[in-house]
């Protein structure tokens, strides 16, 4: 096999390959002899059919196999010979694979750069931490009285913010009612979610037999085009009034919610809260780590995996573009723009990881069978009354398994450059944290 080296650029490297046709014709009469063992045809002992009956039934279809396994062969002593560390598959480009010919092929590949590891020791990070205080635990009792509520009809009076009208609606456009515009004993919180915005607003106040006309236009993104951005009047018929009717806070609500006692209630609700904070603070440090190491980091990443990266991110911001749906600050770019800070993004995910791999293998930082089983069951729990398909899933699929390793591979990374890290914690409330965690 000849191998030349015809461009080696930054982080892109190209090869001609020749392989003799000695060898592809050797190739080829070896599998060609492999199949006259075990093929059967009409007139011919099995074993005994003429290599000549073989050749012409099956040759060109196992030409095609021992080029395929030719090529990759070849293309795997370069990358070994070399000792290159592809960045992805190579592209191969057939040049001559006549038959009775050399083959000859382009391989063009890029590699992976040279990382350097970064000091952990000079990255001063603050850890913001938060703790559950008698108002989040008393507002945390009050949506679950509000969940275990029942409604309850009550005297016919005006109906304020929160409570509950039974309406019948009729929707017009231009005086024409339109289809999905009306219903009957449709109960709809006053001031609540859910409807038209402005729509629940205007029920305030309306009393059981009552009838209202309400005004709205339909927001600009709505799901139905031929309602989007359109007005509308609905004629709104009141005819019950309902209100929410909250257990009390003592044993029996904590009983009714598999718990022992308000005490063991408040401890849950603590213990949920504090797991809730810490995730919080895991985002915001695990943020500010990233950052520091993308200051950090000046290595070149090779261009295929950014072009890839890019196109899956570019995708999406297509799709919300075409459903009217993105974010204020991306609306008013242009798509030359919008392309470039994506492209960015890109980049720095794939620098990011990159680096994150390279410190893992580095420091020998593994994923064990036990902690893929742990995942694996967690993501089984996640499916309740699905857990046998989901597990049975996961056995039938390995690489299944198999992609919730880089997960917890990138958490055990983090985790090891924060050990080395310089960390304060610092106690905020628990709206910065969330402020903190949530930022871009």
């Amino acid at each position: 096999m000849q191998v030349t080296e015809v461009a080696n650029e930054g982080l892109k490297r190209a090869y001609t390959v020749v392989v003799p046709a000695s060898s592809i014709a050797l190739q080829k009469d070896k599998r060609l002899a492999e199949i006259a063992k075990d093929i059967k045809l009409p007139g011919f002992r099995p074993g005994k059919v003429p290599q000549k009956v073989v050749q012409a039934r099956y040759g060109q279809s196992v030409m095609g196999e021992v080029l395929e396994a030719s090529v990759q062969q070849a293309s795997d002593k370069v990358v070994a010979d070399n000792n290159l560390r592809p960045a992805l598959q190579p592209k191969i480009e057939l040049v001559n694979f006549a038959d009775g010919a050399d083959l000859e092929f382009r391989m063009d590949v890029e590699i992976l750069p040279e990382i350097p590891m970064p000091d952990f020791a000079g990255i001063s990070l603050t850890r913001l931490k938060a703790a559950p205080g008698e108002e989040d635990i008393t507002k945390a009792l009050e949506n679950i009285t509000r969940r275990q509520a029942s409604m309850e009809e009550t005297e016919a009076r005006a109906a304020a913010k929160g409570e509950v009208l039974v309406c019948d609606f009729v929707g017009r456009i231009d005086g024409v009612e339109f289809q999905g515009g009306a219903a009957n004993d449709m109960p709809i919180e006053v001031a609540g979610p859910g409807f038209i915005p402005g729509f629940t607003e205007q029920l305030e106040g309306m009393a059981p037999g009552e009838e209202r006309l309400v005004k709205v236009s339909f927001p600009a993104e709505y799901g139905s085009a031929e309602l989007a951005g359109k007005d509308a009047e609905f004629t709104v018929t009141a005819k019950a009034l309902k209100i929410y009717a909250k257990p009390a806070l003592d044993d029996e609500l904590a009983k009714k919610l598999g718990l022992e006692s308000m005490e063991k209630l408040r401890e849950a609700i603590t213990d949920s809260l504090q797991r809730e904070y810490d995730s919080l603070s895991r985002m915001a440090i695990k943020r500010k780590l990233l950052d520091a190491l993308a200051e950090r980091a000046s290595f070149t990443v090779p261009e295929g995996m950014v072009d890839n990266e890019f196109a899956k991110i570019w995708q999406r911001v297509e799709a919300d573009m075409k459903a009217g749906k993105l974010d204020g600050e991306d609306a008013g770019k242009d798509e030359a723009t919008l392309k470039a800070e994506y492209r960015a993004i890109a980049e720095r995910r794939i620098r990011l990881g990159l680096l994150l791999s390279e410190i893992g293998k580095t420091n020998n930082i593994q994923v064990s069978r036990e902690e893929l089983g742990q995942a694996m069951r967690a993501e089984v729990q996640r499916y309740p009354g699905q857990e046998k398909q989901v597990y049975d899933f996961f056995q039938k699929n390995p690489q299944a398994i198999e992609n919730l390793r880089s997960p917890i591979f990138e958490e055990k990374v983090v985790d090891f450059m924060l050990e080395l890290a310089k960390v304060e914690d610092e106690t905020v409330s628990a709206e910065k944290l969330t402020e903190a965690a949530q930022q871009p």
